[in-house]
């Protein structure tokens, strides 16, 4: 009873910890507009957000993989905890001196933090049950983590957003260079308040952690089929499905940070200002949760995790030519809107499950190697970073709806991988693997 009740409370932590993924992480959705406004910025340069956020996914989670190996999983998340601590904090200095790069290092600086915490917590899912179920668990992890996304803008929106914004931003190109210097700053001085706040819950999260019933886990251990099977590897190179499943793990972070954070973006270019718009992200992320709650209802009983990810890389292929090609309007508060947004909302269903379906997948049967595979496949979440910044150069310089261009060869190669590359258990041609979940 002890060991179900410790490993009912270790799921219920996770779960805890992917809220806070969520919460800190999807608030970017909003963050780039706001912020596009406050410093009178162009596309590109609003969604260097995302970009300074992610890209310290690629730069720190290796880093990250070696720090877990020297202190141990708790220690190394408590760490990760601070430094998304200290990142929330930058944000004050940023907002009383209206200093965009302090922000961006603030990003930076949680961005490290959830380097750090996802290299522990993703193997954490995979490992601490049967790996038939890890994609069922991932998307428990998942619900969370969306959720978080769907409140997350709003509580922003509260502390930071009035009704009377609508006209204060179409006054401000009419305003003389002080004057609207002195709305600017007062603009951007609303995020102090939520971020300092943010900052403290971080700071006590990871001190939580540090001292809960999580248990350590360790996969420097290998079972005897596994070290047969890895018995003439020296590197992480010499897994494909791995390699190609970081690969296919940063497009589809990609695919998915688009689909979310551009929305709002997209609504503007119909005429709907930051207002109007600001729940569009939630519709995103309420597709995504119904997604996942279909894969913890469907998986395995009614469809493998690997059916299920072929089956959702080719409907958001689906989707993402009908966000380019769909015609028609609708009404939406009022205004009318092109039919094309709703589908880029749609994107969330079939995206809920490709991150699940790719995880276990491409960690799988990687005994000794695992910490490091983990770190490689968080490293593909600069996705999150690379893909927003195409799409934001796309936009100034084609329109926003043909920037969604960039959807179209990422889920073809989502596409190849799980139907697959998912197999490729050596680089030597046709030496695939017969595992099937």
């Amino acid at each position: 009873m002890s060991v179900k009740r410790n490993s009912i409370l270790s799921i219920a932590i996770l779960a805890f910890m992917f809220f806070i993924f969520g919460f800190v992480s999807w608030v970017n959705s909003i963050l780039i507009p706001y912020f596009k406004i406050a410093f009178e910025l162009s596309h590109t340069q609003a969604y260097l957000v995302a970009f300074a956020f992610y890209i310290a996914y690629f730069v720190m989670s290796v880093p990250g993989g070696l720090l877990l190996r020297r202190v141990g999983f708790k220690r190394g998340i408590m760490f990760g905890f601070f430094a998304l601590s200290l990142g929330a904090l930058l944000f004050v200095p940023a907002a009383f001196t209206r200093t965009y790069g302090i922000f961006l290092l603030g990003l930076f600086t949680m961005g490290t933090g959830l380097a750090v915490l996802q290299t522990a917590a993703n193997p954490y899912v995979t490992i601490i049950g049967p790996m038939e179920r890890a994609a069922q668990r991932m998307s428990i992890m998942g619900v969370c983590n969306k959720f978080a996304g769907i409140v997350s803008p709003l509580i922003f929106a509260a502390f930071t957003l009035k009704v009377t914004d609508s006209e204060l931003f179409a006054a401000l190109p009419a305003m003389d260079e002080a004057a609207r210097n002195a709305a600017l700053d007062g603009l951007i001085r609303r995020v102090a308040l939520p971020y300092a706040c943010l900052g403290a819950l971080l700071l006590g999260a990871g001190l939580f952690i540090r001292y809960s019933v999580l248990p350590e886990i360790n996969t420097e251990e290998e079972s005897g089929e596994v070290a047969s099977a890895n018995a003439g590897k020296s590197s992480i190179l010499d897994f494909p499905y791995l390699i190609l499943g970081a690969v296919a793990l940063f497009l589809h972070v990609g695919t998915q940070v688009i689909a979310i954070d551009t929305i709002i973006g997209y609504a503007g270019s119909m005429g709907f200002d930051l207002i109007s718009a600001k729940s569009l992200p939630s519709y995103t992320l309420t597709a995504t949760i119904t997604g996942y709650a279909c894969g913890i209802v469907c998986i395995p009983k009614l469809i493998s995790q690997t059916r299920a990810l072929q089956l959702c890389t080719v409907t958001g292929l689906v989707f993402s030519l009908c966000v380019l090609f769909m015609p028609g309007e609708v009404m939406f508060k009022g205004q009318t809107i092109s039919l094309s947004i709703w589908f880029l909302a749609l994107l969330g269903l079939p995206n809920s499950l490709i991150y699940a379906g790719i995880w276990p997948l491409a960690i799988r049967k990687l005994g000794r190697f695992t910490k490091v595979g983990s770190s490689l496949l968080i490293m593909g979440l600069v996705g999150n970073a690379i893909l927003p910044m195409i799409y934001g150069r796309i936009a100034d310089t084609s329109g926003v709806r043909q920037a969604y261009w960039v959807l179209i060869p990422c889920f073809l190669y989502l596409i190849f991988y799980a139907m697959y590359g998912y197999k490729i258990t050596s680089w030597k041609r046709n030496r695939l693997s017969r595992h099937e979940l």
